[in-house]
C-alpha cells in the first residue's frame, strides 16, 4: 500500500473514475465498488465494468460480496483473471437490498457462514485476502472483536472496521473507541472507517482506535484529492494542494468526461450529477441555487462543461 489512507468502496460512486482521481492524488489504495459474486460469475454487465482495472500504480483490490461459497469461488476466479491482486470481502454493507439477501453485514449474524465463504475465496485463488466489516449487527451484539478473529483464522490479512453497527447506517456518530477491542483480538493489521473527514479527525480516529491506517468514504466526495493529502500527512510528506480556479475547473471537466466515456453520454450524464453536486458542496456552497439547480439539470454534455467554468470561477469557490 502507497500510504495509511485509503478509498472506502462506496457501491455507484468509487468507480473508475472516481478510484483514478483518488489514485493520482496520491491514495494509499483503492478497492472496486462491491462487486455481487453470484452477479459477476454470470456475467452481469454492470459487474463486469466493475471488475475492469486501469494503469495506476497501486493495488487493484476488488471487493465481492455474496452469501454463496460456490459464488465466491468463482467470483474470485474471475477477479484474479481480470488482473485483481486483493480480494476484500464485503461483510459490511447495511443496504436492505444485501443484507436481505443474507449478504454484507447481515453475515455478522452467521460467523459461520461468513468462515465458508473465505475459505471459498482462499481455496478458489492465491490472493492475498481482506475483510470489511462493521461493529455489529446493533448494539446488542457488538460482534467485531470475535468475528475479526475468525476472519483472521480463516487467511484474511487485513480488516477494516466501520465504527458503526448495520443498525446504525450512516447515522449517529462512529465509534472509533470501539474499534481498539478489534484492534487487540488481531494480530493483522486494522483499519478504520467511518466520519473520517479531514487529517484531524483521521488522527482522532487512530488514536483512539488504535488502528494502523484509516479509510475514507463520503469524505472523499467531491474532493477526491482529500485521500491522498491524509495519506501523506500521516507519514509526515507533503501534501498534495487541493485544485483550486482553473485546476478545480480542470478536474471536475476531466472527471465529468470521464463519466461520459465509462458509461455513455446518456447514462454516464445522469450518473455524474451526484458528482457535481458533491463537488459544489465542497468547494462551492455559495453557489446561487437557481445555478446550481441549471447545472445539475442540463442534460447537454456542452452546456454542462460550459457551466462547469462559470460556477467553479466565481468568488464563492472555496479550497476545500
Amino acid at each position: 500500500m502507497g500510504n495509511r489512507a485509503a478509498l472506502a468502496p462506496m457501491a455507484g460512486i468509487t468507480d473508475r473514475p472516481m478510484r483514478a482521481l483518488a489514485a493520482r492524488f496520491g491514495a494509499g489504495w483503492v478497492v472496486s465498488e462491491m462487486i455481487a459474486s453470484d452477479a459477476l460469475a454470470t456475467g452481469q454487465c454492470d459487474m463486469v465494468r466493475r471488475l475492469a482495472s486501469w494503469e495506476s500504480g497501486l493495488p487493484h483490490v476488488v471487493q465481492l460480496a455474496g452469501n454463496e461459497p460456490h459464488w465466491m469461488a468463482l467470483g474470485a476466479k474471475l477477479a484474479q483473471e481480470a488482473g485483481a491482486e486483493i480480494i476484500d470481502i464485503n461483510f459490511g454493507c447495511p443496504a436492505k437490498r444485501v443484507t436481505n439477501g443474507y449478504a454484507g453485514s447481515a453475515l455478522m449474524r452467521t460467523p459461520e457462514r461468513a468462515r465458508r465463504l473465505i475459505d471459498a475465496v482462499t481455496g478458489a485463488t492465491d490472493l492475498p485476502v481482506t475483510v470489511k466489516m462493521r461493529l455489529g449487527w446493533d448494539d446488542m451484539s457488538l460482534a467485531a472483536p470475535a468475528f475479526a478473529e475468525m476472519t483472521v483464522a480463516a487467511g484474511a490479512q487485513l480488516v477494516t472496521v466501520h465504527a458503526r453497527t448495520r443498525c446504525q447506517f450512516y447515522k449517529g456518530h462512529a465509534r472509533w473507541a470501539l474499534v481498539r477491542d478489534v484492534v487487540e483480538a488481531v494480530e493483522v493489521p486494522v483499519v478504520i472507517n467511518g466520519d473520517i473527514t479531514e487529517l484531524s479527525t483521521a488522527r482522532r480516529a487512530m488514536e483512539l482506535s488504535g488502528a494502523a491506517a484509516v479509510m475514507i468514504g463520503r469524505g472523499a466526495q467531491g474532493q477526491p484529492w482529500i485521500v491522498g493529502q491524509i495519506g501523506a500527512a500521516l507519514d509526515g510528506k507533503p501534501a498534495p494542494e487541493a485544485p483550486r480556479g482553473t485546476l478545480l475547473i480542470d478536474l471536475v471537466a476531466e472527471h465529468y468526461e470521464a463519466m461520459l466515456s465509462e458509461y455513455g453520454t446518456r447514462i454516464g450524464a445522469r450518473a455524474a450529477r451526484k458528482h457535481l453536486d458533491w463537488y459544489l458542496a465542497a468547494n462551492a456552497p455559495g453557489v446561487p441555487a437557481a445555478l446550481r439547480r441549471a447545472l445539475l439539470t442540463e442534460t447537454r454534455p456542452e452546456r454542462v462543461l460550459a457551466m462547469v467554468g462559470d460556477v467553479f470561477s466565481g468568488p464563492d469557490e472555496v479550497a476545500a
